[in-house]
């Protein structure tokens, strides 16, 4: 009897051993769809390609914990397979609600698929997908990326006003097919295309990187010796161009003047500084929200499809007043 008793207890702690150990995994966290009442959350992170994204990762991890919601953590490295792997492994896990910013708009109705049959909420943050089919995820939550694009050619218009002289625009934009490239270049273009003195003479992706930014800005300037005004789809590739431009020789933000998007702590110090003339804002902190809505979709309650976030834009002088107090 007792060895059958010590044989039970051994067994069980070795039981116990496999289940600590297997919960665990490279995204941190333990295995989801557990008896518990604690929600567990995968999300899929396009990558770590700029700072902004980096203050998106980091409200998301902190308010995760706040909420006490569980989080498994995934870093796609800007690749759309490897977000669709992970989506995949989170509904193998179980987990309770998936949530993720797609690289790029298109392809994905299959892993989404997957995931309605299997019963798991699907949101959306920062960034949106093409597909017909809106039942395949519970809400997306983000910016409006085309307001941001109206705004920058709002700035540039009202900049301009009363000059005739053609006006040299070059634009680097963000990740090809992703939805914030396709949406500011849209709403720019729509903006200053009812005056014929705008002209981008160039247009080409910089890949939301700083150094990426830096390289084809050089490539620019070589080959368009007249450019007039950058606009940059976010703060960092908008950086990397200062870099390109100072390095040419020239003043940035008086011999080229800068637009750029997003409003992290780098680019509104270098707006404080004259070297960028405008940046439109992109809030990374959508953690609070996220958790919000993760818990409501969770319950079975109904939310808005399409939750926006608040945003403004900065001077150089508006820059320096928010810089003290800046999160991000």
């Amino acid at each position: 009897m007792l060895k059958r008793l010590s044989v039970a207890l051994v067994a069980g702690a070795l039981a116990f051993g496999v289940a600590a150990c297997g919960g665990e995994e490279a995204g941190g966290g333990s295995t989801g769809g557990g008896g518990d009442d604690k929600i567990t959350m995968g999300f899929a992170q396009v990558g770590a390609e700029s700072g902004w994204r980096t203050a998106n990762t980091k409200s998301i991890q902190e308010s995760a914990a706040s909420a006490g919601i569980e989080l498994k953590f995934s870093d796609a490295q800007q690749k759309q397979e490897n977000q669709i792997k992970a989506i995949r492994s989170y509904i193998a896990q179980k987990v309770d609600v998936i949530a993720f910013s797609p690289v790029v708009e298109t392809g994905w109705d299959t892993v989404l698929k997957e995931a309605k049959d299997a019963n798991i909420p699907v949101i959306l943050t920062d960034r949106a997908v093409d597909s017909q089919d809106t039942s395949l995820y519970k809400t997306f939550i983000g910016s409006d990326f085309v307001l941001e694009g109206k705004k920058a050619g709002e700035w540039l218009v009202k900049e301009y006003e009363g000059k005739t002289e053609p006006v040299n625009i070059v634009q680097l934009e963000g990740t090809t097919g992703s939805a914030p490239a396709n949406d500011r270049k849209s709403g720019f273009t729509d903006v200053i295309k009812a005056d014929p003195k705008f002209k981008i003479i160039a247009s080409q992706t910089g890949e939301f990187t700083r150094a990426k930014g830096k390289e084809v800005m050089e490539a620019l300037i070589k080959a368009n010796p007249d450019i007039d005004v950058l606009y940059a789809h976010n703060d960092d590739m908008g950086l990397g161009a200062i870099e390109a431009i100072e390095a040419a020789g020239k003043k940035p933000g008086t011999d080229i003047k800068i637009i750029t998007v997003d409003a992290v702590k780098d680019g509104m110090t270098a707006l404080a500084a004259g070297k960028i003339n405008f940046i439109v804002e992109c809030s990374p902190l959508l953690g609070p929200q996220l958790m919000d809505l993760a818990k409501k979709v969770v319950k079975g309650e109904q939310v808005e499809q399409r939750v926006l976030t608040e945003e403004t834009t900065f001077t150089p002088e508006q820059a320096k007043a928010a810089l003290p107090e800046r999160k991000y």
